[in-house]
């Protein structure tokens, strides 16, 4: 039986309510949210799955951020999301936010969902304590929050796997630093994940140090749209 694909696509950066010009960071923003919908429907079927990690909406409250979150819902296939850094309307508890999200779309908050060919879970992250600018006071909370909804996201997905669906993690910020793993990737790769994917990085410079392909048995992929060209992709790394 044939399933769907999975595609990915994240850093959105939606502003339906109160619109918020992108192309300030750059000519290749100018009318993203038209790009990512015109390559959305050329690439994607109702049977297929989207992963979007993270930053979607800039709305500060939720009722704002819902109309981003419906013309997301209009496009094909199925759409499982995790919050970013800028996803303000999003709070750290799921159920608020998931009561009101329309059909097509999934909300993960470290736990999981099972798709027909893989099994999804993830979390933001955050900035690890190598990071440059780690505030000890401001940023270990959140860190230590972080890393312990990875490990109850990566625990349900161990457990609805079941040892037959490869599993993907979707992080919003990268689990490296200079190119060496974080705690993050660390436990990642501990739970024998098949692939992950993360956005959060919007400079040539960063995209071009950015580390991709697989690592410790993990297959890393960068999915913010501005480096994707404004169009998803498949996911990589399946097994």
């Amino acid at each position: 039986m044939m399933h769907g694909m999975i595609w990915t696509i994240s850093d959105l950066h939606l502003s339906l309510a109160h619109p918020k010009p992108m192309d300030i960071f750059g000519p290749h923003w100018k009318s993203h949210p038209e790009r990512i919908a015109t390559a959305w429907r050329t690439r994607v079927q109702p049977d297929d799955d989207v992963l979007i990690a993270g930053d979607i909406s800039w709305a500060m409250k939720l009722p704002d951020a819902l109309i981003d979150l419906h013309w997301i819902d209009v496009l094909p296939g199925r759409k499982v999301l995790i919050r970013g850094n800028h996803d303000y309307w999003c709070s750290r508890s799921p159920g608020p936010v998931r009561r009101h999200l329309p059909p097509s779309l999934t909300l993960l908050s470290a736990d999981a969902v099972e798709l027909a060919e893989a099994v999804v879970c993830g979390t933001r992250g955050w900035i690890t304590p190598e990071t440059p600018g780690y505030q000890q006071s401001r940023d270990d909370t959140i860190y230590q929050r972080e890393l312990t909804m990875l490990d109850r996201a990566l625990a349900h997905a161990v457990k609805l796997a079941a040892g037959t669906k490869p599993i993907i993690v979707m992080i919003h910020y990268p689990p490296f630093l200079n190119r060496q793993p974080t705690e993050f990737a660390r436990r990642i790769a501990a739970a024998g994940v098949a692939a992950c994917i993360y956005g959060h990085l919007h400079r040539p410079h960063d995209w071009a140090t950015a580390v991709q392909g697989e690592v410790d048995g993990v297959f890393y992929q960068l999915t913010a749209c501005d480096y994707l060209g404004f169009g998803p992709v498949a996911v990589r790394g399946l097994r």
